[in-house]
């Protein structure tokens, strides 16, 4: 997946672990771990502090992981993946707080049942962690299968979110 060099970037400091935020100028365009699997290279990106759409994803992070925000309402930039990639990261957007589903369950839902394999793919280069919630998906019968931004990341995002 390619981003464009004209995205802009800002660093915010999660209880998980530091994040890079990148926005278009009008949209969100990534929220990613610093050390996550699929991370695109963001050396030509413009860093700032001062940009709106970074600085209300910041905040609404923040209120997550306060146990204050349960729903993101932020404007986003899925369009930096392919078509199928773009229909899973819509389908993850439907996905509760506190509830999980499979990959399974999420390759029917848009239409694709034998496409497993494929929506995992799509599902771990999901480019808006925590945003798009990529983390409430499980394995067959619940079992915990990796996460981009590492598997312990995962298990403590499902428990901060079942502690409703």
């Amino acid at each position: 997946m390619k981003f464009p060099p004209n995205l802009i970037q800002s660093r915010y400091l999660s209880p998980l672990g530091p994040m890079i935020l990148a926005a278009n100028g009008a949209r969100l365009a990534g929220v990613w771990f610093e050390d996550q699997r699929h991370l695109p290279d963001s050396s030509a990106w413009a860093r700032t502090d001062a940009d709106p759409v970074l600085r209300q994803t910041a905040t609404q992070l923040s209120e997550y992981f306060a146990g204050k925000r349960r729903q993101f309402e932020l404007p986003l930039d899925l369009g930096n993946g392919t078509p199928f990639q773009q229909a899973v990261w819509r389908a993850l957007q439907g996905i509760a707080y506190g509830t999980h589903t499979s990959y399974g369950a999420l390759s029917k839902a848009i239409g694709k049942p034998a496409a497993v394999r494929a929506v995992g793919g799509a599902v771990g280069r999901n480019p808006l962690s925590i945003v798009v919630p990529c983390h409430r998906v499980l394995g067959a019968h619940g079992a915990l299968t990796g996460y981009a931004g590492g598997l312990e990341r995962k298990v403590k995002l499902l428990q901060r979110e079942s502690q409703v």
